[in-house]
């Protein structure tokens, strides 16, 4: 039973290219299946989160954060009633068009594409499921519904939102996405906030001490150790990170229906023509989430170890771009097609350069990168 104000097959403003609607299955499963089986999905099993992948086995991946993002969205779509499938289909895809590297190989190639239009993940993984993966006969992309494609599209520039046509104008006219769309944002930064504490804590680049001065993390930390005093430590810490993320999604729901309650919605139309999101924490809560964010942006994302592989992840990326840009004969045969089919356009070859080097996985890159360059030392420094 959905809420009136949930996205439904019905209220669904449906494909860029029309299909047959699905027998056994509604429109969001099929969205969500199409992205589990394409292959921007399998490859972000080997995409940096935070560390560089073969840094270790145990550290969350692009591909285990969007299973997380997944997990939390659907627990808080099934209490606010909404579209569980729609909300799973968006966290699995939102990290699709990210590249190796994590936020730092973002960063390389967005200063790349500086003359060329830039580089933004958000718009890249919206790319790989409307044009990169081919894997259809009948179109181009997955052909996902646009509610699907609303929410991989999180933020986007006035400028860049007015080539998207529909799907672009709310970003023009202040409008909000659908609540799934909301959710899906929010349950990404309740993963990554989380997660990022324990694989920091697994790594020992930050302390218990040191978290002890963030409130979220003390308040569950306290309270874990007051009641298992002679808990090992491991365990201590994954029981404080269970009941982190269990205190934040309780407010995410409790806030979040009664803002839906008093906004008085009930279409995903009334919805979109809120002033601001209605899935959305209380103050305090709003408060502790900035506060962890901050602590892990200055002692984890910023730590010495961290930046000496990202900043050379950056020297990778952006060596491989320039050696693809200057001779553009080096890319595999099917990027080849698509340079011949661009002619002399310079823009267009910058952005299948892009494309190819986004697609990467980090040990991928770091093999081309050796075979191009005849180099294995950015490998040996980092392990």
């Amino acid at each position: 039973m959905l809420a009136l104000y949930a996205a439904t097959d019905g209220s669904s403003r449906g494909r860029q290219y029309p299909e047959p609607r699905p027998t056994h299955r509604s429109e969001y499963q099929r969205d969500r299946d199409r992205i589990i089986h394409c292959a921007a999905f399998r490859r972000l099993e080997y995409k940096t989160q935070v560390f560089v992948n073969h840094e270790g086995d145990l550290y969350r991946t692009r591909l285990t954060h969007s299973i997380e993002v997944a997990q939390i969205g659907r627990t808080v779509a099934r209490a606010l009633k909404l579209n569980e499938d729609l909300t799973e289909a968006i966290a699995l895809a939102h990290d699709l068009g990210h590249t190796p590297f994590g936020h730092a190989g973002q960063d390389a190639l967005n200063e790349c594409m500086q003359d060329h239009g830039g580089f933004e993940h958000n718009l890249q993984s919206l790319r790989v499921v409307d044009m990169l993966e081919e894997r259809y006969a009948e179109f181009p992309g997955l052909n996902l519904t646009f509610e699907t494609r609303e929410g991989i599209l999180k933020h986007c520039a006035p400028r860049k939102a007015a080539e998207l046509g529909e799907l672009g104008r709310r970003f023009i006219e202040k409008h909000q996405p659908g609540l799934e769309a909301q959710l899906a944002n929010v349950a990404d930064e309740i993963a990554y906030n989380n997660h990022d504490v324990d694989d920091g804590l697994r790594a020992e680049l930050i302390t218990v001490e040191q978290l002890r001065d963030v409130r979220l993390f003390a308040g569950q930390y306290d309270a874990v150790i007051k009641h298992y005093s002679d808990l090992p430590a491991r365990r201590a810490i994954y029981e404080t990170v269970r009941r982190m993320i269990g205190h934040v999604v309780t407010d995410l729901i409790e806030e979040s229906a009664r803002r839906i309650a008093d906004a008085g919605v009930h279409s995903i139309e009334d919805v979109r023509h809120q002033p601001a999101p209605l899935v959305a924490y209380t103050e305090p809560v709003r408060a502790q989430t900035l506060e962890l964010k901050r602590f892990l942006r200055q002692n984890l994302y910023q730590h010495e170890l961290v930046k000496r592989a990202t900043d050379s992840s950056v020297h990778v990326l952006k060596e491989l771009f320039h050696v693809f840009l200057d001779d553009p004969r080096r890319l595999p045969s099917q990027y080849q097609d698509k340079l011949r089919a661009a002619g002399d356009a310079k823009l267009d070859q910058a952005r299948i350069i892009a494309d190819y080097v986004a697609g990467m996985t980090d040990r991928y890159a770091l093999r081309e990168h050796a075979r191009l360059t005849a180099t294995t030392a950015w490998m040996q420094e980092v392990e």
